[in-house]
């Protein structure tokens, strides 16, 4: 083991923990939004103590989130300073306006939506969730943006300094919105509203197997369902073709990779499942012909390029990726299965709270779409191997120099322990506000102990 093997190896484990999070935070937050709406409009209790209740949980993810990302933040000073160095006039501004105006906007408005809730009136405490969650959107469109660029780098110049070669911005409409960017954006923000709608799913689902907080369960149920079904159509149908196309145009080594693909070919089948051997070179498995060329070109007589197009010492680590990528098309072709069936009872004569089978099917939904969101990343980091920047800089180039073996071995021990407690007591609190559930809400709460101008402040909103 090298000082890059275990550098590659900290970011896998601290990024990979850290993507549980976020996903939940952006499709939960939408299902947030829709129940304020709702309790708005109508003014049922129901709604009220259900976002009262999935609040709770939106907060202890979000901090578990905003923990686990503010160390990538140092690792790319620790661990990959030749990278910082090489793109930190690119890289450090689209990471800085994410916290200047999308971080600071999602927690200037955190603490009025979760204690808020009985202290203002409901329009007010509905804007304050929305500005939490357009925050949450926002700062991920950073982040993309910023991974994007570096998956097709674009409006940029290279330049020779004191520092050696480094990248400078000479356009930053083409880097906020480089080739890449729009496809993976919508790709990355229909896949975290597929999460968020299948955790209310499968909480629903459990509590209506155990008979509890039958109510509020069903309602929940309701709302989240027609959020599962359409955007796992949306997912598979349109989006995944779509980044197909993308992939194929801008980085044709990723999808080779992805797919198996080793001579250039013409008619291209698509692997639904398989393995790769590549001492071989030979993809094995259930293949529908001529897919691949007609999801990536729109024509089965569009031509993928295969691995043997590039040195061998450009390809990327084929089996990970061929396996990761094909775990999420799976998974992803059930979820719409999963949710048609679910639409379909809901809609014949209600069987669906009777069908004890599929309300457990929709339990284990948010291990399923996490899973699936977590291998969507991997397919896209591990697929741009060797290259840390696409066609820049390798991985093997941008490690920190002074880094020992010791130091990392120490370090991602330290960070194994610490992200496994952490993991534990988020599961903890969790199952903890699950098993309370929601509970009803006083319409106000005495504000006697605050200063005399805030309490006029408090009653004309509550009054609003």
């Amino acid at each position: 083991m090298n000082p890059e093997f275990l550098s590659r190896l900290q970011f896998t484990i601290t990024a990979s923990f850290h993507f549980i999070y976020p996903p939940i935070s952006m499709g939960l937050g939408l299902i947030l939004v829709i129940m304020g709406i709702l309790y708005v409009r109508t003014q049922n209790p129901v709604w009220r103590r259900l976002s009262f209740f999935w609040i709770k949980i939106y907060g202890l993810v979000f901090a578990l989130g905003v923990a686990t990302g503010i160390v990538q933040e140092f690792e790319f000073g620790t661990n990959w300073s030749e990278y910082s160095r090489f793109v930190g006039n690119i890289f450090g501004s689209l990471l800085a306006a994410e916290g200047i105006f999308a971080f600071f906007l999602e927690g200037g408005f955190l603490g009025l939506m979760l204690f808020g809730g009985n202290r203002v009136g409901p329009r007010l405490w509905l804007f304050s969730i929305v500005m939490v969650v357009f925050g949450a959107h926002f700062s991920a469109t950073w982040i993309i943006m910023a991974n994007s660029w570096m998956q097709t780098p674009a409006g940029y110049e290279l330049a020779q300094t004191q520092y050696g070669t480094l990248a400078f911005m000479t356009s930053f409409p083409q880097v906020i919105m480089t080739p890449s960017f729009l496809a993976r954006l919508w790709h990355t923000l229909v896949a975290s509203w597929l999460v968020g709608s299948s955790l209310v799913l499968s909480v629903s689902a459990y509590y209506l197997l155990k008979g509890r907080f039958e109510e509020s369960a069903r309602a929940a149920f309701k709302t989240a369902l027609p959020v599962f079904v359409v955007f796992s159509i949306v997912q598979a149908a349109l989006l995944g073709p779509q980044s197909a196309e993308n992939v194929t145009d801008y980085q044709p080594e990723k999808l080779a990779a992805m797919e198996g693909v080793w001579e250039d070919t013409a008619c291209a089948p698509m692997t639904l499942a398989g393995w790769v051997k590549p001492e071989t070179q030979r993809t094995v498995g259930l293949k529908v012909p001529c897919l691949l060329s007609w999801l990536a070109g729109g024509s089965t007589d569009t031509v993928i390029q295969g691995l043997n197009s590039v040195p061998r010492d450009e390809w990327a680590p084929v089996g990970w990726v061929f396996q990761s990528y094909h775990l999420m098309i799976v998974l992803g072709g059930l979820f719409v299965g999963i949710g048609l069936l679910g639409l379909l009872f809901a809609v014949w004569g209600e069987r669906i709270w009777r069908t004890r089978w599929l309300l457990r099917t929709f339990v284990s939904t948010i291990f399923l779409t996490e899973l699936a969101t977590m291998t969507g990343w991997w397919t896209a980091e591990l697929g741009r191997q060797p290259w840390i920047v696409w066609g820049l800089m390798r991985v093997e180039d941008a490690v920190s120099p002074n880094l020992t073996t010791g130091q990392l071995l120490f370090s991602n021990a330290m960070f194994v322990l610490l992200y496994t407690l952490l993991f534990v007591l988020f599961i903890y609190l969790l199952n903890e506000k699950i098993m309370h559930g929601p509970e009803p809400v006083e319409e106000t709460t005495p504000i006697a102990s605050l200063p005399d101008s805030f309490r006029d402040v408090f009653r004309r909103h509550a009054r609003a």
